[in-house]
């Protein structure tokens, strides 16, 4: 799992493997540790409405409607995305994905992301 966090906005990225454990668990965790501390970031399957995140303890979870995840690990739909209020004049946008492989060489594995369609109608325009 990625995450992404840009001002108030956060979008979490998942592979294959992760979205099969959502979807089938209901839950999924990683945890990067530094020096004196360590920061959990989760996504959590929920039985209330909508998308909305909570930060505990070092931790920021994603909770997501248990009908919105209901077959997702068997569709061709991306991910969500939610504007959640925080008060009266802050929001925090918040997306879940299915992370696809880069369109240029990186580094890290990607053998457990999902095809990127535009790398099909890439090779369709040649």
């Amino acid at each position: 799992m990625k995450i992404r966090i840009k001002g108030d906005s956060v979008r979490f990225r998942l592979t294959k493997t992760e979205v099969e454990e959502l979807c089938s668990k209901g839950t999924i965790e990683e945890v990067t540790h530094f020096k004196n501390k360590s920061f959990v970031y989760a996504v959590k399957r929920t039985t209330k409405e909508g998308i909305y995140t909570t930060f505990e303890q070092d931790a920021i979870t994603l909770h997501v409607d248990e009908r919105l995840l209901d077959g997702w690990n068997h569709n061709d739909k991306v991910g969500f995305d939610y504007v959640e209020k925080i008060d009266s004049e802050t929001t925090l946008s918040l997306l879940l994905e299915k992370d696809f492989v880069c369109l240029d060489e990186r580094l890290e594995d990607q053998s457990d992301n999902y095809p990127n369609p535009k790398m099909e109608s890439q090779y369709q325009d040649q």
